[in-house]
């Protein structure tokens, strides 16, 4: 099991704070094609984070992994 954590507006637009997906492995990207499909969201400018190190769509995660989807912070 994948763990994703979701963060302000892409909390926001799903619904939920955390998911799970059952993937022994993947990659980062395969996990955004996945909620892509499942919540028509767009996921193009969020900062990525595995296991609270910043990733990119290119790192694999296993099962046990916990992916962070930040948005871009903004205010005054």
């Amino acid at each position: 099991m994948i763990t994703v954590k979701c963060f302000a507006s892409v909390e926001e637009q799903i619904g939920k704070h955390t998911l799970e997906f059952d993937y022994e492995k993947a990659t980062v990207s395969t996990i955004i094609d996945t909620m892509k499909q499942r919540y028509t969201i767009s996921l193009d400018s969020v900062m990525i984070a595995v296991n609270e190190e910043y990733a990119s769509v290119d790192t694999e995660v296993r099962t046990g992994d916990v992916i962070a989807f930040i948005p871009p912070v903004s205010g005054g």
